[in-house]
């Protein structure tokens, strides 16, 4: 595990123990079944709002704690662990990267503030596609105006910013004129939707040079790879508790060598996981190698909690999938998650690429 300083350690802490207590999976159970039109509540992103955590990686001077990304990690692992349904990850995280690698003064003075205090929501429209390829991009501005269609834009609903890549660079564009939303349903009941662009007023992130757009995928990828870590985790200490509690032919499962065995293959994939997760979050803050710590860290948390998330579900058996058990809610996620900023195989293309092959 990495090494965390006081600061990081107080923020772990407060998360894991607010996820506990006042956000725990059941949360996510009853923002699914309620009224949420923007697949959140509101008022537990204004508690985490409240806590800092939307403006853990903007400086100071701007509203934020600058506390770096490893902490930002830190924060979405807890709420991977209890599913926290939430744009923290899309705004703090996304939009607001955005804006520190690439904002001008102006920009920056306009929206990181609202992100950090909550009041803003911002987030990443990227793809055009069925699957994550960012060097597909049709859209283009002319004159200041913005056209297309971005596909499965995350917290889409409920964004009032779109941090938009073109064919020329990235863009800011606030919601109002010549943008047309529609929700689309995800098999993890979160907050996606589809984003028409008709010459849509936008302002150009131009201090982020031409490779702005991946620097801010990089940061996504690893971020990601964080709340996945988190979930990694939730599915693995679930099935093992399950194991030492259900009995079957009057012995408890965890006894089976077989099933023993089983757990141990997902505790290494789980820690390789882990460990490359940490090695991404580690890279942003020093800047060292971040391409290559991103591909990897996404990839390797894809990796893992496809097959936790599965062997979870095939070894509680057919209540599993059943509504009563939360672990199936941990599949559906997964699978979202894994499409979102590249799969596996995507990501080591792009990793062996960037080595030479």
């Amino acid at each position: 595990m990495a090494v965390l300083n006081e600061e990081q350690e107080m923020l772990r802490d407060m998360a894991r123990e607010w996820t506990k207590k006042e956000n725990p999976v059941g949360a996510f159970r009853k923002m699914r079944d309620g009224d949420f039109d923007g697949g959140f509540d509101p008022a537990v992103y204004g508690q985490m709002a409240e806590m800092g955590w939307t403006g853990v990686i903007i400086p100071e001077d701007q509203g934020g704690s600058d506390f770096g990304y490893m902490s930002l990690g830190l924060v979405l692992e807890e709420t991977g662990r209890s599913l926290t349904a939430s744009p923290l990850l899309a705004s703090a995280l996304g939009a607001a990267s955005a804006l520190i690698l690439g904002g001008s003064d102006a920009q920056k003075e306009a929206w990181l503030p609202k992100i950090a205090s909550g009041e803003a929501i911002g987030t990443l429209a990227i793809d055009e596609g069925p699957r994550h390829d960012p060097s597909k991009c049709d859209t283009s501005v002319s004159d200041g105006k913005l056209s297309g269609t971005k596909m499965f834009v995350p917290e889409g609903m409920s964004a009032g910013l779109f941090v938009v890549s073109a064919k020329d660079g990235v863009y800011l564009v606030e919601k109002g004129k010549g943008i047309s939303i529609a929700k689309r349903a995800m098999v993890d009941m979160r907050d996606h939707a589809e984003i028409d662009f008709n010459d849509a007023p936008a302002q150009k992130l131009a201090a982020g040079g031409d490779d702005l757009a991946q620097k801010i995928l990089d940061r996504a990828r690893v971020l990601t790879a964080a709340e996945m870590l988190g979930m990694c985790q939730a599915v693995f200490d679930t099935t093992l508790d399950y194991l030492k509690q259900r009995v079957q032919f009057n012995q408890v499962l965890s006894s089976f060598q077989a099933l023993q065995h089983r757990m141990a293959d997902l505790f290494t994939e789980l820690e390789m996981a882990r460990s490359a997760v940490e090695g991404g979050l580690q890279a942003i803050d020093s800047g060292f190698a971040v391409s290559e710590a991103a591909a990897l860290a996404k990839a390797r948390a894809n990796d893992a909690l496809h097959l936790i998330s599965r062997e979870g579900v095939q070894l509680h058996g057919g209540i599993g999938m059943t509504d009563e058990y939360d672990v199936g809610f941990f599949l559906k996620r997964a699978r979202v998650l894994e499409a979102a900023w590249g799969s596996s195989s995507h990501l080591r293309d792009r990793y062996a690429a960037m080595k030479g092959y």
